[in-house]
């Protein structure tokens, strides 16, 4: 351990070692896919805060395991922002800083009982709110929440629906700490034991308590995913391509016909043919098509992402306008300034505007859809928006055809379980070029996952669900929970310390010495 803490010294080798230990959830998500991993994942982390000779150490100990977290996380954007990425990583990784110095005030050293008692509570309270303000939009969004990880595990999914994936991720921290104590503090091995007992059990409570979602009749629901199509006309002739796989779909009574994000590439009122094209197959299919439309409007100025609803008569007038856009994807945050990262990647050279509301739609039969597009599945509180308006079934358009070789595919089409899990709706992930899959309300998987080799179009039997998950009711509250668990820490810190400084003892004023030598007292 000596030898150890003498390599660890120089400060390059221990902010590695932290970048590499920030790394290690990342094998958690798809698609490596080891979602047992994230439950001990913190730990090498943990202890190095926790050992942390300083302080100030420990901040940079939360802010390089935090770069490494985020560069890991996001490594397939770099064929495409390069250096950019690297940039982003560092200034989210900065959100971890204060957790690094959390971890060491409440671990470091020899901690009390009382202090590893309020880490369970504090730390993964401390992780929550790191999650809370990267997951505003303008930051990036919640892409790769440590409780995002749990999306195959079925008690993991129910507590979701329960407490979101907040809750998730609270529990997942709340181990890690409880192992790293019982590693690395004898002394304290009792209140870790308690955390580890306390978990299993509020983890029971929820499987036996929590209400399950009511099915009964089932939609079909078809999915058209044409796979990648490139070069030059490629709009066309990827809107030939899904005419002819669609048209496999007459005569199989289906409810609705999803196709993926910007499987249109021109504005329907622009092209009355394409319309009219559209508008027959909802008739030889017997169902209405949900297309997305990415191009320049006619009716306002600027480019939206749009989903549209296609009737035998053409478009009904449903739409949705994409609100939360990727950032340097399709806009560039801050353009006057970062618009340089146009010229390094592949950043929007001309930012999409912005809808202004969620909507939901009748597909006829009073099916009731709540459409979302690409990333904005990632988020909860949309989810949670449209089941508590009336979606009976959730719907998310996506593209990863650029990162079509990248754990990206995998990790974005596993988020559609979570929302499912969360709101007790089934859930639709449908994209141009893999992964597309479906769940029911629970979150468990329908019928085969389109992979990104998938040129294809499936019906998937989607069985509806009623009533109402504690978390489409009560929201965020695990978020809200964790926030005033801060406060009162910070207030009882703050008291602690006003106490020490009033119990000091008064400083002691040195004799001074006149010119003789003799000593004056104070005053004199």
């Amino acid at each position: 351990m000596k030898t150890l803490g003498h390599w660890l010294a120089s400060p390059w080798r221990r902010s590695a070692v932290a970048a590499v230990a920030g790394a290690l959830p990342v094998l958690a998500f798809p698609a490596p896919g080891l979602w047992w991993w994230a439950w001990v994942a913190l730990v090498p982390w943990l202890l190095l805060a926790r050992a942390a000779p300083s302080g100030r150490r420990a901040v940079y100990d939360g802010w390089w395991g935090g770069f490494g977290f985020m560069l890991a996380m996001h490594h397939w954007l770099l064929p495409n922002l390069h250096v950019f990425t690297f940039v982003i990583a560092a200034l989210l990784g900065a959100l971890w800083a204060p957790w690094g110095w959390l971890v060491r005030r409440l671990l470091g050293s020899a901690p009390s009982g009382g202090r590893v008692a309020a880490a369970l509570v504090v730390l993964p309270s401390g992780w929550l709110a790191v999650e809370l303000v990267r997951s505003w939009q303008g930051l990036g969004g919640p892409w790769g929440m440590l409780g995002a990880s749990q999306w195959q595990v079925a008690p993991a999914l129910r507590l979701a629906s329960v407490g979101g994936v907040w809750l998730l991720s609270f529990l997942v921290v709340a181990v890690n700490v409880a192992v790293a104590v019982l590693i690395a503090v004898r002394r304290a091995r009792v209140p870790a034991v308690a955390g580890l007992v306390a978990t299993a059990a509020a983890t029971s409570a929820a499987w036996v308590w929590s209400p399950r979602p009511d099915t009964d009749e089932r939609v079909a629901v078809a999915l058209v995913q044409p796979g990648v199509v490139a070069g030059r006309d490629s709009a066309d002739r990827r809107f030939d391509l899904e005419e002819r796989l669609t048209r496999r779909l007459a005569g199989r009574d289906v409810d609705l016909v999803v196709w993926g994000e910007s499987s249109v590439g021109f504005d329907l009122d622009d092209r009355p043919d394409l319309a009219r094209r559209l508008a027959a197959l909802s008739r030889e299919t017997g169902a209405r098509i949900l297309v997305n439309v990415d191009a320049r409007r006619s009716d306002r100025p600027g480019i939206y992402k749009s989903s549209v609803l296609v009737g035998p008569d053409g478009p009904t007038g449903d739409r949705y306008d994409k609100m939360r856009l990727v950032p340097f994807g399709e806009y560039v945050p801050a353009r006057s300034v970062l618009g340089w990262a146009t010229s390094v990647g592949e950043a929007a050279g001309e930012d999409r505007r912005r809808g202004s509301r969620q909507v939901v739609m009748d597909v006829g039969d009073g099916l009731r859809i709540g459409p979302m597009v690409c990333f904005e599945s990632a988020f909860p509180d949309m989810s949670r928006r449209l089941a508590a308006d009336g979606a009976e079934v959730l719907l998310a358009q996506s593209s990863t055809s650029t990162f079509q070789h990248s754990w990206a595919p995998g990790q974005h089409a596993s988020l559609a379980a979570l929302r499912a899990a969360e709101t007790g709706r089934p859930m639709v992930h449908a994209t141009l070029t893999g992964v597309s899959a479906v769940y029911d309300a629970s979150g468990a998987r329908i019928g085969p996952r389109l992979g990104t080799e998938a040129s294809a179009a499936h019906v998937y039997e989607v069985p509806l669900s009623h009533g109402s998950t504690p978390y489409v009711r009560f929201g965020d509250w695990p978020v809200r929970a964790a926030l005033l668990v801060l406060a009162v820490w910070g207030a009882a810190e703050g008291v602690r310390a006003l106490r020490l400084r009033r119990g000091a003892p008064a400083p002691r004023v040195p004799l001074a010495r006149t010119v003789h030598g003799s000593p004056a007292r104070p005053g004199h």
